[in-house]
């Protein structure tokens, strides 16, 4: 076994020992694809989501110069018909392109990184074919290797992009790097006869030059479209569910912590890894936060391309934005608008993607969180301010000070958080949002509540063993707010919530645009 060619099973071993979910399903999707014309993949996910668990499942379970017949045999591959067929029948090449750009970094020898990498596989290649010809080009020596045994290699590529990401303005590495992988699979000639199927992994979907992919033979499943394989990105609902049982946490709460991308085909997916974080620590928190830094979006929220700062702080409210995603060059460097940022920021998993829509939003607890910590250390300085004292707007509604309720809702509209065109109820909805933040710490938020007879705007749920009352807010617009509170009443949205049992305040909220004043009352609610 070697560092590169056929590297044997010792990483997905270690992932069997753990806390494991079964995404071998994957498994059969390759098997599928091995020698079609659909056999090369790339596959970009965020950080943390389960790339290298994937990849290390794959070398152990092709890689024939080892037998994890014992890894699989209890897991849903054994079940498909193609299991034994491909079971360690296969040379497996594996890079892992983020290992190579560290010991490039460290060795000052960034700018031969692609030779580099050349050297070390053909070296193993060598060691294992003695009888074939030492070649300097990768793609000749495979290809020579292939022609003499008629054997084919399966390459598993972990981070391909990392050179894109770690060594952004060196444009020459990158160069080199693309050429190597044309080499390796756009030469179909010779590409069909030693390469059985690829599977790259990254964060980035391939770069594009112009309109058009640098790897135009790759099938790509990547956060705005996985296609087939969105089962894979994360975790499904029923495996956190189960999960939940089986280490006693509260399923509902791992929902609103780790839960919200959604795709066509599967319609909630979750972090893998913080939701296995909060399994073995049995807390949920912020896991994102030991494994992703917010110097990443404060960077790009700083830069306030096109009402960026307004997008974030709408979506911070609950809300959804528009955008066009079409555009994005795949890199962290080419950055010609919003769309763009925002682009970027659904293939770094801060922000989920909606297909139907074609729009983005944030997905939980845990991303929300570090939103607010980027722009609360960023240049905005009146953003921050308005989060900092949404505090103090929660203990004045507690407080039932109505005035100081309106003043810091109308500080909030003023700071640029409602939408553009700020003219009917859903633009002041989202002001609402936005405005009682901290709300999350201590209740859930939920929108448009149905009751016997309409839908109450936002209900703050308090949170379990929560000593706070449910606050239930409907929202005016040109009206008043006691006409708020009297469609409270009218429409007997508190009846919809008969079972809570604890205490409730009702909270009316009207804007007048032609005064441009907010005004508030707020009701105990007695059943």
């Amino acid at each position: 076994m070697g560092n590169y060619l056929n590297i044997g099973n010792a990483g997905f071993s270690a992932v069997r020992e753990g806390i494991y979910v079964d995404k071998t399903g994957l498994i059969s999707f390759m098997n599928r694809i091995l020698g079609t014309r659909d056999k090369l993949s790339c596959v970009s996910r965020p950080r943390r989501f389960g790339k290298s668990y994937a990849a290390q499942m794959l070398c152990a379970y092709y890689d024939k110069s080892c037998d994890s017949r014992k890894l699989f045999e209890d897991l849903a591959i054994s079940k498909d018909l193609s299991f034994e067929t491909h079971l360690n029948q296969y040379n497996v090449i594996y890079l892992d392109i983020t290992g190579f750009v560290s010991r490039a970094f460290v060795a000052g020898t960034m700018s031969r990184i692609v030779q580099e990498l050349q050297k070390d596989v053909i070296r193993e290649l060598c060691a294992a074919y003695p009888e074939a010809e030492k070649k300097e080009y990768l793609p000749d020596m495979l290809y020579d290797i292939s022609q003499m045994t008629g054997e084919k290699f399966i390459f598993i590529i972990d981070e391909w992009d990392a050179l894109f990401r770690e060594a952004k303005a060196d444009t020459f590495s990158q160069d080199c790097y693309i050429q190597l992988l044309r080499g390796l699979f756009k030469d179909s000639g010779r590409t069909d006869k030693m390469i059985a199927a690829a599977y790259m992994t990254g964060i980035l979907p391939i770069k594009k030059y112009g309109t058009q992919s640098a790897m135009t033979d790759f099938r790509e499943y990547t956060m705005l479209a996985p296609k087939r394989l969105a089962e894979y990105v994360g975790f499904m609902e029923p495996e956190v569910r189960t999960l939940c049982e089986q280490y006693g946490m509260d399923f509902e709460e791992a929902k609103k912590w780790y839960d919200g991308y959604s795709f066509s085909r599967v319609k909630s997916i979750y972090n893998p890894n913080s939701v296995i974080e909060a399994v073995k620590s049995g807390e949920f928190g912020n896991y994102w936060t030991q494994t992703e830094t917010f110097e990443t979006l404060r960077i790009y929220i700083d830069m306030d391309e096109d009402g960026l700062k307004e997008a974030i702080i709408q979506m911070l409210g609950g809300a959804r934005i528009k955008i066009d995603a079409g555009a994005f060059q795949n890199d962290m460097t080419t950055i010609k608008g919003r769309d763009d940022i925002l682009t970027l920021f659904v293939h770094l998993g801060y922000l989920a993607y909606d297909m139907s829509s074609r729009s983005v939003y944030i997905p939980n607890e845990e991303i929300r969180e570090e939103f607010v910590r980027a722009i609360t250390h960023g240049r905005h300085t009146e953003i921050a301010k308005l989060i900092r004292g949404s505090g103090a707007l929660l203990d004045a509604t507690l407080n039932r000070d109505e005035e100081a309720v309106a003043a810091a809702i109308e500080e909030a509209h003023q700071a640029g958080t409602a939408p553009t065109f700020y003219n009917n109820e859903q633009a002041l909805c989202s002001v609402i949002r936005f405005a009682y933040i901290s709300c999350v710490d201590a209740y859930f938020q939920i929108d448009e509540l149905p009751s016997g007879h309409g839908y109450a705007d936002v209900v703050f749920f308090p949170k379990k063993n929560s000593s706070m009352p449910l606050l239930l807010i409907e929202l005016k617009w040109n009206k008043t707010e006691q006409g708020a509170i009297g469609q409270i009443k009218k429409k007997d949205y508190p009846q919809a919530l008969k079972d809570y049992g604890g205490e409730m305040l009702l909270v009316g909220i009207n804007y007048d645009a032609k005064s441009k004043k907010h005004t508030c009352v707020i009701e105990e609610y007695s059943a």
